[in-house]
């Protein structure tokens, strides 16, 4: 049985994914800011061995910036009127800045302003066909301070890798070796 329905949700996801990934690539963070949520992909071209043959297309990390109050369920009508997606990318250029082995320069995102019902499918449509490196093979970039209450736990992979996020300097480290993560991400692209 043939059967299409470009009003199903799966097909949705896929129509914004596709839209976002029509957009050439901006500088991390963007040069100006804009209002809104939506979603986001950041990409790499730069020097670092694990990362040196990627493609400049090809999401290294896929993201989303819900409206404010989203998980109490007060998502205001002036969620679009916030700048929830500039400031999230402002953050992540941040934390690569911060990195003693990255370059921000190296970096470019891609972004698309969502109603916020869309928001969550988008993303995982994104995750689900580019396998993003930080999303799958490197866990812990998109994290935030965990604050002075949590500071017992360990280090996240991407912070063992990318040594120079403050926070994470307060951490206790992994048993798992840089060389480990750069093993995964070996694997994880050869799949």
């Amino acid at each position: 049985m043939r059967e299409y329905n470009p009003l199903s949700v799966d097909e949705i996801g896929r129509n914004a994914a596709l839209a976002l990934m029509e957009y050439p690539p901006a500088t991390l963070p963007p040069p100006e800011s804009f209002f809104g949520p939506g979603v986001y992909t950041l990409h790499c071209a730069g020097s670092f061995h694990a990362y040196a043959d990627m493609d400049p297309n090809e999401p290294i990390y896929v993201g989303k910036a819900a409206p404010p109050g989203r998980r109490q369920g007060r998502v205001a009508a002036t969620a679009r009127r916030a700048s929830t997606l500039y400031q999230r990318l402002t953050q992540h250029a941040r934390s690569i800045a911060a990195a003693r082995n990255l370059d921000l320069d190296d970096f470019t995102c891609r972004w698309l302003v969502l109603d916020p019902v869309w928001i969550g499918l988008t993303e995982q449509v994104l995750i689900a066909r580019y396998q993003p490196l930080w999303n799958v093979a490197v866990d812990g970039f998109g994290v935030k301070d965990p604050g002075r209450g949590r500071r017992n736990q360990r280090r996240s992979q991407w912070d063992t890798l990318h040594p120079g996020r403050e926070f994470a300097e307060h951490l206790r480290d992994r048993d798992e070796s840089r060389e480990a993560i750069v093993s995964a991400i070996r694997e994880h692209r050869s799949d």
